[in-house]
């Protein structure tokens, strides 16, 4: 270096130091996301980790204490839920694997999969919690006979027609749409359940008109199902903890808090996300609680459950 340019240094250090300082902030910037990215994994991992561990608990103790009537609408539903259950609980390992080590390596192909699944799981135990609900509540109005089946096949038949739509159209709709997107322009990526700057106009559409589907339903049949046990108590007053039929609307309204505490949540900060799609991580985080509904069997295990399991 020459006086002349030592001297110019000198008198001008911003020429050579902005370089740098540009450099640092970009690389604090990173390692700030990385250590967002990390909590969030950390608080993904546990609830995942805990709704395996308590979900397959439930789903065992439920199948060795329930006994289900074939004909019952109720049942039906309340079978179909624990299957969907069961198969989120069987793709909910591989979330695990993901969050803990922070990388994906089993192929794109069952990234979509598996994060599908967790949306499949959602809706479906919506639709299982709506029959439910609305079964018991014209049971409870002297409607039986529009809420049975009074044929075994048309029951069979009935789930049958349900889960060959999601298990087999859904897939194929899934393999040839969702995710293809992104997956074109970062075919070697390690990162998965990251699809947000993928939803479109119609799509976010789609989106607000469901959300709102869901919460509206959740909260009339949550405040319809409260009305049904105020009216039995009073009617009842302190015997109605005595009284079959309050027991079992009490399960029900059980299932609608499971609804709003689970489901309404999540698709209140759904339909702000896709408008500020920045926010995939708090999303997620919302998403995951929703799987939480898988202890929601909890609600048939009552007195003398665990003595009857444990003999």
């Amino acid at each position: 270096m020459s006086s002349a340019e030592y001297h110019n240094t000198l008198r001008h250090p911003r020429v050579m130091t902005a370089p740098l300082l540009q450099s640092n902030s970009s690389a604090s910037s990173n390692t700030t996301g990385q250590h967002h990215e990390e909590a969030y994994h950390k608080v993904l991992l546990s609830i995942y980790t805990v709704v395996l561990l308590s979900g397959i608990l439930c789903l065992v103790l439920t199948m060795r204490v329930l006994q289900f009537a074939s004909h019952s609408l109720t049942a039906i539903a309340v079978l179909n839920l624990v299957f969907a259950h069961f198969l989120f609980l069987v793709t909910l390992p591989f979330r695990i694997y993901y969050y803990a080590v922070g990388r994906w390596t089993l192929g794109f192909g069952l990234c979509k999969t598996v994060s599908s699944m967790i949306h499949i799981h959602l809706y479906m135990s919506f639709v299982c919690y709506v029959v439910i609900l609305v079964t018991r509540l014209l049971l409870f109005h002297k409607r039986a006979n529009q809420v049975e089946f009074h044929r075994r096949m048309h029951a069979l038949l009935g789930s049958l027609a349900i889960w060959v739509l999601v298990l087999v159209v859904l897939p194929c709709v899934i393999y040839f749409n969702y995710g293809n997107k992104g997956h074109t322009g970062n075919a070697t990526s390690e990162t998965c359940f990251k699809f947000g700057d993928q939803i479109e106009a119609g799509a976010k559409a789609l989106n607000y008109v469901g959300g709102s589907v869901v919460i509206a339903v959740s909260v009339v049949l949550t405040g319809l199902q409260a009305h049904v046990l105020l009216v039995l108590y009073r009617v009842y007053g302190r015997a109605c903890l005595n009284q079959q039929v309050f027991a079992a609307q009490l399960k029900s309204l059980c299932f609608a808090l499971v609804m709003m505490v689970c489901f309404v949540p999540y698709h209140m900060f759904r339909m702000y996300y896709i408008s500020h799609l920045q926010s995939q991580h708090i999303n997620e985080v919302f998403l995951s609680v929703t799987t939480l509904n898988c202890l929601d069997m909890l609600t048939f295990l009552g007195k003398g459950t665990w003595l009857r399991c444990c003999r």
